[in-house]
């Protein structure tokens, strides 16, 4: 079981949280629960490090001390509901990322994780302790503590149900499920009884903010069921959640299975770019270098014959990032100008039907272009096709596919 930081907001919320893990231990499950910091304490804690001289502009000892100061959000949760459960008659205890431990690389601030040693935990929790762990840490191979980075802690729920064997992870946040489409953008989204891996990877991946991407990838990869719910709902009569699974365990794909939209998008033209091999690379290794994620990319005939127009995209908090490595290998890439435009979105149909049927793209297209809306760019994968539009017309274009694809219609 995991909670997030709106599930644990306050001592009130724990003594909730504590009810909905009784429910599941008289029950008769063995049960390990991970949770965040209440909500705005990370940030609380950020702002404190940032006061004292943290972060560094590179990675360095304040870095590892940020990561000391930070982690404690969790460890605070974690003690606290230990206590309310110790307190209602059951055998609970508190434990820290490095008392698991779950190891991590030295990318503080971000580590990824590298292995779980799941042994002490689960004969702890075998002896009928609950397992009460807080979450978004680990300890890294210099034996200190190591943050996995914002919604860290989601990860850290799919790893430990992978480490002891679970026979399931619920993720209990501030809403019922997974919807075909955001809820404040149309009441006639639907809650979706169930959605695969892989869609729920693309849905995370390109802004559906339900789940955190990497927590779905080693979901995918140790193949632990994951379960949505709110803990919001009352502890005697759950709601039904969302369940990602494997494909195999969904006995009909839906074409498309969700409409998802990312405000957070920016997108950046490189103009009169040398058309040689090697400039291009020189672009985007620029950018890596500097820790910039790039999405969907366009080269285009520039005007200028011998010259090419290379369009990409990057998150809406990264571009003055990418822009700044830009005009540092100015004269490398050899470039005229630099074009940026904060104002669009992205928007992406997803569903695993479309490995199988035609004119999904078509409906798509016929569908924005009915409306008025212009298309600046295209990406696909095998299951999503994303488009970058003009940030105005996003809601609009999202109610209008969602009709479209008929998800208006209750599951």
């Amino acid at each position: 079981m995991k909670f997030g930081g709106t599930s644990v907001a306050d001592l009130d919320r724990i003594r909730a949280v504590a009810e909905f893990v009784r429910r599941d231990v008289d029950a008769g499950a063995s049960v390990a629960v991970v949770v965040s910091a209440m909500a705005g304490e990370t940030n609380r804690l950020l702002e404190m490090a940032k006061d004292a001289g943290a972060p560094a502009p590179a990675l360095d000892a304040r870095n590892i001390e940020q990561d000391a100061i930070v982690s404690t959000g969790e460890q605070v949760t974690s003690g606290l509901l230990a206590l309310v459960l110790q307190n209602l008659g059951y055998r609970a205890r508190s434990w820290s990322g490095w008392q698991i431990p779950l190891e991590t690389d030295n990318a503080y601030g971000k580590a990824r994780i590298h292995n779980i040693d799941g042994d002490a935990l689960g004969e702890a929790i075998d002896s009928g302790e609950i397992a009460v762990i807080a979450g978004f840490q680990g300890v890294s191979t210099a034996g200190r503590v190591a943050t996995l980075g914002r919604g860290g802690s989601d990860t850290s729920a799919v790893a430990v149900a992978a480490a002891i064997g679970a026979s399931r992870c619920d993720i209990y946040t501030d809403v019922d499920g997974v919807y075909t489409t955001d809820p404040r953008i149309t009441k006639q989204a639907q809650r979706i009884e169930k959605v695969s891996f892989e869609e729920m990877l693309e849905m995370a991946a390109v802004g559906a903010k339900v789940l955190q991407t990497r927590s779905v990838e080693l979901a995918m990869a140790f193949k632990v069921p994951l379960r949505v719910l709110s803990s919001f709902d009352p502890p005697d009569a759950p709601g039904p959640g969302t369940l990602i699974c494997d494909e195999d365990d969904i006995v009909e794909e839906k074409i498309v299975t969700a409409v998802t939209p990312d405000m957070n998008e920016a997108s950046v033209t490189v103009l009169a770019v040398p058309d040689e091999p090697g400039r291009a690379a020189r672009i985007f290794t620029k950018l890596a270098e500097e820790n910039v994620n790039i999405d969907m990319i366009v080269q285009s005939a520039s005007r200028d014959a011998g010259f090419a127009n290379i369009s990409f995209t990057t998150k809406d908090d990264e571009i003055d990032n990418a822009l700044a490595a830009l005009e540092e290998a100015r004269q490398e890439i050899g470039y005229k100008s630099v074009q940026s435009d904060r104002n669009v979105a992205k928007i992406s149909v997803i569903g695993l039907g479309m490995r199988s049927h035609a004119g999904v793209a078509s409906t798509m297209f016929q569908t924005l272009a009915d409306k008025g809306i212009n298309i600046q760019n295209i990406s696909t994968s095998e299951i999503k096709i994303s488009v970058l539009i003009n940030s105005d017309a996003a809601e609009y274009a999202v109610r209008a596919l969602h009709e479209a694809y008929g998800l208006d219609k209750a599951n």
